[in-house]
């Protein structure tokens, strides 16, 4: 009868091994995913950064969801080489067609001083509220440690703010920014879920933070009750790792995409009208920016505001959640976003289309010759449809 050792040369033989000097490079690269078979406890002692984590017994199970490509690179790894040989071998069985199994596994590596990740500790409140989401291959735990560890950035609590705000810290996003200089007015509830009745004339940035923590106490509020503007844009922009417009006016909006182009932060862009809805993810270097589609804002009185066509109070949940959606999803980096695609929705009909949008070379802001450390952030008061009004007031208010 074979042994063990029988059983772990047969594997070694059909695959192949490779060394940690030679992964290292693939590690830094990022164009080959690592995956770790080890054991809870193991994993916890650190891991090779942006390694994906399966523990050896539910690999078959669940590494189709992690990685469905089958053509991925893959380096596997365990303590010492043992388990990833036995793993690779059966990742090569079940079609995936790059597998390595890493030579003296992870302990060999850490020896060698090679960089080391440590997972975020979930406590067991944690655990217990995320658990839907850590038991996701393409969250997991680390996922979640990085939706906790993020900060992302909403221009507005009004329509589109509030149903993103809401998703955002019941998904466990740590630190979320509010900009709004507005307060909760009788006529905002028929769509700002985030403000109640009985805060009518306190600040939306305020209001909604009662209703975040009320949601998720774990989440840190940071309140900006001020106007978006090309005097503040730069001491409030940095640090965010994505921004979610929610914004309903031009001013704004081209604010918003020159800074978020200047800083190389993802946009989540949203729009509302009547029962008419868009979104898209303006993504810089990845996609084109708010001015590849309209370069210059429209003449003023050419753009309706929602005070003046008015707009059905369930479309903002809709694009709203699809905004909180996108932007987990980039947090995250999984699935594919709507950079360079425009979601249409038309609720009359129940529609959905898309668009797609290509970058403009000669774009001011991000076209061929454009430098972002150049770009010069400026108001257009002037351009906008309801005078006088910024960021936290126009926002769907």
């Amino acid at each position: 009868m074979p042994t063990f050792q029988d059983l772990l040369a047969a594997a070694k033989r059909e695959i192949r091994e490779i060394s940690t000097s030679d992964a290292a490079p693939l590690a830094r690269a990022g164009a080959t995913t690592f995956l770790d078979v080890r054991e809870a406890d193991e994993y916890q002692k650190g891991y090779v950064p942006g390694a994906k984590w399966i523990p050896r017994g539910y690999l078959e199970l669940k590494v189709e969801g992690a990685v469905p490509d089958k053509s991925t690179p893959l380096v596997v790894y365990c303590a010492g080489g043992v388990r990833s040989a036995l793993a690779a071998r059966d990742l090569q069985a079940l079609g995936y067609q790059d597998v390595r199994s890493l030579a003296g596994g992870f302990g060999k590596w850490a020896k060698e001083g090679l960089p080391v990740d440590k997972p975020y500790n979930l406590t067991p409140e944690q655990a217990d509220r995320y658990a839907r989401h850590t038991i996701l291959p393409e969250v997991g735990e680390a996922g979640q440690a990085k939706l906790l560890q993020s900060k992302v950035l909403l221009i507005g609590a009004g329509g589109l703010g509030s149903p993103a705000a809401l998703y955002l810290a019941a998904a466990g996003v740590g630190t979320l920014g509010l900009v709004d200089d507005d307060v909760v007015d009788a006529s905002n509830l028929q769509r700002q879920i985030l403000h109640s009745t009985d805060r009518i004339g306190v600040a939306k940035v305020d209001s909604a933070e009662k209703t975040i923590h009320g949601i998720n106490p774990d989440v840190k509020v940071v309140k900006y009750r001020t106007r978006l503007t090309a005097a503040n844009v730069e001491e409030i922009f940095p640090g965010y790792d994505v921004i979610v417009d929610g914004a309903d006016n031009f001013p704004t909006r081209y604010l918003v995409n020159d800074a978020c182009v200047k800083f190389d932060i993802p946009n989540v862009h949203g729009s509302i009208f009547r029962f008419d809805g868009q979104a898209t993810v303006f993504h810089p270097h990845v996609g084109p920016c708010y001015r590849c589609l309209y370069p210059e804002p429209p003449p003023p009185g050419m753009a309706p505001s929602c005070a003046e066509g008015g707009v059905l109070g369930i479309l903002p949940g809709i694009i709203g959640v699809v905004q909180a959606n996108e932007t987990v999803k980039l947090i995250l980096k999984i699935g594919e976003t709507l950079a360079g695609r425009l979601l249409m929705y038309d609720a009359l009909r129940m529609k959905f289309r898309f668009l797609n949008l290509r970058r403009d070379p000669a774009c001011s802001v991000c076209g061929d010759q454009a430098k972002p450390q150049d770009i010069k952030l400026f108001d257009y008061e002037q351009f906008c449809a309801m005078p006088g009004r910024g960021a936290g007031a126009t926002a769907h208010a």
